[in-house]
């Protein structure tokens, strides 16, 4: 009997014992697998890194060769600066060398050469003058028109500066004044709310006895053609008149130094394709001139002669 179940345990032992030992196999290859699935994403992601590490040395690369190309041009540039200079200054030292050999001559030079450089001297003490005097009428001018310009816009301050520009051209100052502030749509009678911008614009032209006043009157381009009115230019020489009237007649400008002019339709400040534009065309400008009679002799006369 117990031989009998000696050897049923042995036959037991033989069935079991290859289950045992493929059942460890395996789990040590899905061990094995496992390493070999971590050994794969860890390389994989190594590869990704070195890739966007060559991307990003690549683009440096780039950029560094820009920059070169960059740095070579500016080299070029430099350089050619330097043979300029090189260039000027070798002019300089011929020139140098020209005036010490003529320094060299003084040494000999005639009477009549002597009085020749004198008048020379004489000459260029002059027109150096000529440019003082010149220099300091122009800054003279210049102060005029900006103490007039001020005093126009604070005299005009409570009044809409669409309505209403004060600015320097030219060297001349302009007053341009809307035509709805001055005059009914296509008259050239003077509008009640006139009075007050004019009498404004008069109370700073009699501060400055020193001023000539030219009065221009501006159109758009749309015709005109009434009883009264012949067309656009006959429009802005009468309103220009009417104005010269009112500044003369009731704010006591003196008429020797007033003008009138009209000007139409042909110096427009904005396309008249457009009513906006339209509107700021037709305007009236008062264009007021400093008499600076010396600065304009002074222009007239040829230097050594004023």
């Amino acid at each position: 009997m117990k031989h009998v179940m000696f050897v049923i345990v042995a036959l037991v032992a033989m069935f079991l014992l290859p289950s045992c030992v493929a059942k460890k196999k395996f789990a040590e290859l899905q061990a094995g697998n496992e390493r070999l699935q971590l050994t794969y994403e860890e390389t994989k992601k190594r590869l990704d890194e070195c890739l966007t590490a060559s991307r990003t040395y690549q683009d440096d690369l780039r950029q560094k060769e820009r920059e070169i190309g960059s740095k070579d041009s500016e080299l070029l540039a430099k350089n050619r600066m330097v043979q300029q200079l090189e260039a000027q200054i070798e002019n300089l030292r011929l020139t140098n060398a020209g005036l010490l050999d003529r320094m060299a001559d003084l040494s000999v030079i005639s009477k009549d050469g002597a009085e020749s450089i004198k008048k020379s001297l004489e000459s260029i003490n002059s027109q150096s003058k000529y440019i003082q005097d010149l220099t300091t009428n122009i800054q003279a001018k210049d102060s005029v028109n900006l103490a007039l310009v001020m005093n126009l816009k604070r005299s005009l301050s409570d009044i809409n500066d669409k309505d209403i520009q004060v600015e320097v051209r030219g060297g001349v100052v302009y007053v341009s004044i809307a035509d709805k502030l001055l005059f009914r749509s296509g008259s050239a009678d003077i509008s009640p709310s006139a009075e007050t911008v004019l009498g404004k614009v008069a109370k700073v032209i009699n501060d400055h006895k020193d001023l000539n006043v030219m009065v221009e009157g501006h159109t758009d381009n749309v015709p005109i053609n009434t009883t009264c009115i012949a067309d656009n230019w006959d429009l802005s020489v009468k309103r220009a008149t009417s104005i010269i009237r009112v500044l003369q007649s009731k704010h006591g400008v003196a008429a020797d130094r007033l003008t009138a002019a009209g000007r139409s339709e042909f110096i427009p400040k904005a396309s008249n394709a457009t009513a906006d534009g339209r509107s700021t065309n037709r305007r009236t400008e008062i264009v007021l001139t400093p008499k600076l009679d010396q600065f304009f002799k002074l222009l007239e006369a040829p230097p050594g002669k004023n």
